[in-house]
């Protein structure tokens, strides 16, 4: 008799985990559709223009003081 009850238990905990997991890939599925991937590219290849959001980070923009950085001291 305990046996019974405990394996109905654990195949009862089994269909509710089913049950969750079941209605989490539901909602996932429901916000990918939703998304539209193809607003952000704008040619051929697929890159699109910098988010709005983006700033650069600072630091120079000469590209020579990070070449002598990277090849080490001269002299």
């Amino acid at each position: 008799m305990e046996i019974g009850i405990t394996v109905a238990v654990i195949i009862g905990v089994i269909m509710l985990g089913v049950l969750v997991i079941h209605r989490l890939n539901a909602q996932r599925d429901e916000r990918i559709t939703a998304f539209r991937y193809s607003d952000t590219q704008s040619g051929p290849g697929g890159r699109g223009t910098k988010p709005k959001w983006w700033r650069p980070t600072g630091g120079s923009s000469d590209a020579s003081g990070r070449r002598e950085h990277r090849d080490g001291p001269t002299g």
